[in-house]
């Protein structure tokens, strides 16, 4: 009975390792967003209007990327947590590793092939109330690591999301619009920015089904 029980757990071990070898390396990843519950109720307490213009929005109005430590900036800060087996030269560039893409489930081996997306991009931002905020508060929103404000996907994926609200764009891959939208509401609900029915009505029905 011992040996049949011994052979039992090695053939487990086996077969959870032959799993395992299959699947995405584990990384990190932004902070972890507040629950659907938590981002259900503070959808609610979001002020709901039509969207600004966007007349007078310039990227360089939101400095990025800021230097967070040493030599190493916000993108090359996102990078190393976002990534896999990352390695940085001198100058904190990542050299290699490599990149799971929540957005469309997509791993890369070149940093070239990665951009860091702000959540709640910054032109939305300017159009939802950042219109108003001074350069020191534009700057922290565009360099937040402590919300879940910004993460790595793959370059093209973030090129079209463009400066889209979750009316208008969601993440392809599924599985992850949940966790999205939790993300979009803490960072709407923290800065306090606004959000237009069509945005509010999008976000309620992913996190309805979360």
């Amino acid at each position: 009975m011992a040996r049949r029980t011994g052979a039992l757990a090695a053939a487990v071990a086996l077969a959870a390792t032959a799993l395992l070898a299959g699947a995405p390396a584990a990384q990190a990843a932004p902070p972890t967003p507040v629950s659907a519950a938590t981002a259900r109720a503070y959808l609610t307490q979001l002020a709901e209007r039509p969207e600004g213009s966007g007349s007078g929005y310039s990227r360089d109005l939101f400095p990025h990327w800021i230097t967070q430590s040493g030599t190493c900036n916000t993108r090359e800060t996102v990078l190393k947590r976002d990534g896999s087996g990352v390695v940085q030269d001198g100058s904190c560039a990542a050299v290699s590793g490599s990149w799971y893409s929540e957005y469309d489930g997509a791993t890369w081996s070149a940093a070239s092939d990665v951009d860091i997306d702000h959540v709640v991009a910054l032109a939305e931002a300017w159009r939802s109330g950042a219109n108003a905020w001074t350069t020191t508060q534009r700057r922290a929103f565009a360099n937040d690591l402590t919300r879940p404000q910004l993460i790595a996907v793959t370059d093209n994926v973030n090129q079209a999301k463009s400066d889209l609200d979750p009316a208008e764009w969601l993440p392809p891959r599924t599985a992850y619009r949940c966790t999205y939208a939790r993300m979009w509401v803490q960072v709407k609900h923290h800065y306090a920015l606004s959000v237009d029915t069509a945005e509010k009505n999008a976000l309620a029905a992913v996190l309805n089904g979360c």
